[in-house]
């Protein structure tokens, strides 16, 4: 286990990680999640890297979670004859769903959205390559979009294309999605993340696949959209996690917006018992440099602060040069943000609603109790992880160890703020005896100390779903 740093880093695959020895590091530095890309490689790649994940935890003693983060109908230019080209600000600029992939110039480009002329009229602000250049659509004659360039520059091939404000109808999964579903069920793969999704039918007919599929991934909704904003509490509530995927999201919303936006998100996904990740730049400017920007300290810090679960490196582990110090420094301005993290002995959260069912209520008894003595330690007796994460809700500096014989509920909780995964297989033992073998284990572990005072959830039946119903203060001994 890294210490006991509460939140989590999500670090993503790509050609910087494909040498095991520096993904081995990446672990030891204190990655819990890997993120595999749907929208690079192939499906041999994936493959090939998730069992040099599974390799990995597997020499490092640890659980490392999974999550496939798919493609989704991301609108792309397509590309240009001649190379790059540098639009002027004031000159006209056509974007023609007709013209052939490789015929763009500086006067035209084709687009690879076949319906985007419908989707768009004269008036409209279009933002390529992530908002660094601004078209104003003047008019749509068939194919062909016709702009005027508000804000000039670069622009190469195969850059994202989005409306301000939103209103694309693209779907939110493709058929390129459907196949990356199948093959991340398949592959036991333990979170699924669906791409510009727009409401909770988007999350519910991505689960819907995953289950048609034999799969039991828990699905991640990442806000990216200006109708995901409308539609936000659907969604979390849709969603097993939610991700404020501040890439596209600050592109159609506007960056002045996107820090509350990012606030309001995590405040939202918590209070409704949702996993929340913060991605996109975190450390951006480690790709290249072997030290973050002060800037993107407080970035990550603020989120931690914030309550994220977890923080995402993105480009910086997946391509960058120094994908090693970029999880040691996520690593080290988390646990410097939580040092300053005020101990919560009180909560309102959730007082006014009604609890889910008794894994609910026994969770929030817990942690008003150990918030309220000197508890070293909770473990939590779990088939599925969902007492844990109700748990994880409230904000405490007291261990949660979810102790499980269930390999895909040890993977689930890797992202899980504050939660950490223990192999234990509880067997038909007497009451004594499971008492005898988690001590063993918590001391084995060097988590506790004999004496220390530890609470145990239970259920009364072993192996049932949804059956934690009890709570125990116990004191650590051997004898």
């Amino acid at each position: 286990m890294i210490g006991l740093r509460r939140t989590k880093i999500v670090v993503t695959l790509g050609p910087a990680t494909d040498d095991p020895a520096v993904f081995d590091r990446m672990v030891q530095e204190g990655a819990d999640v890997a993120r595999i890309n749907a929208s690079h490689g192939t499906q041999a790649d994936h493959l090939r890297r998730l069992e040099q994940v599974r390799a990995a935890a597997r020499r490092a003693d640890r659980s490392i979670g999974v999550l496939m983060d798919l493609g989704g109908p991301k609108i792309r230019i397509e590309g240009f004859r001649d190379g790059p080209v540098r639009l002027e600000e004031g000159r006209s600029f056509t974007l023609d769903t007709a013209l052939a992939p490789k015929a763009g110039t500086v006067d035209e480009v084709g687009v690879a959205y076949q319906d985007l002329p419908r989707d768009v009229s004269a008036g409209d602000a279009l933002l390529l390559a992530d908002g660094q250049v601004v078209l104003d659509v003047v008019a749509v004659n068939g194919t062909r979009i016709e702009c005027r360039v508000r804000l000039g520059g670069e622009l190469s091939d195969r850059k994202g294309l989005n409306r301000q404000g939103g209103g694309i109808s693209a779907p939110a999964l493709s058929e390129k999605d459907k196949d990356d579903i199948r093959f991340g069920a398949e592959q036991g793969i333990d979170y699924i993340a669906v791409s510009f999704a727009r409401d909770a039918s988007d999350i519910s007919r991505a689960r819907a696949m995953v289950r048609s599929a034999g799969g039991a991934a828990r699905i991640v909704a990442k806000i990216e959209r200006q109708e995901a904003i409308t539609n936000l509490a659907g969604i979390i509530d849709a969603a097993d996690a939610v991700m404020v995927a501040r890439g596209d999201l600050g592109v159609e919303m506007g960056y002045a917006e996107l820090t509350g936006l990012q606030k309001t998100i995590i405040y939202e996904s918590r209070l409704r018992n949702r996993v929340v990740i913060t991605a996109t730049q975190m450390m951006e400017s480690m790709i290249q440099n072997p030290v973050p920007t002060r800037a993107e300290v407080s970035d990550v810090a603020n989120a931690v602060m914030d309550g994220t679960d977890a923080v995402m490196l993105s480009a910086e582990t997946a391509m960058g040069r120094y994908p090693i110090k970029a999880v040691r420094a996520m690593a080290d301005v988390i646990e410097g943000a939580e040092k300053y993290e005020l101990t919560h002995t009180s909560t309102r959260h959730r007082v006014e609603k009604v609890f889910a069912g008794s894994e609910e209520a026994i969770a929030m008894a817990v942690m008003y109790t150990a918030n309220h003595m000197k508890v070293r330690a909770i473990v939590a007796l779990t088939e599925t992880g969902a007492t844990p994460l109700f748990m994880s809700r409230i904000r405490a500096d007291i261990p949660i160890y979810a102790f499980t014989g269930h390999e895909a509920t040890r993977g689930r909780v890797t992202l899980y703020r504050g939660v950490y995964p223990v192999i234990f297989d509880v067997g038909a033992a007497t009451t004594e005896r499971l008492y005898h073998s988690i001590f063993a284990r918590l001391l084995d572990l060097r988590l506790v100390e004999r004496g220390d005072l530890v609470i145990l959830t239970k259920g009364e039946q072993s192996g049932v779903e949804g059956g934690t119903n009890s709570m125990q203060i116990l004191k650590v001994a051997l004898d």
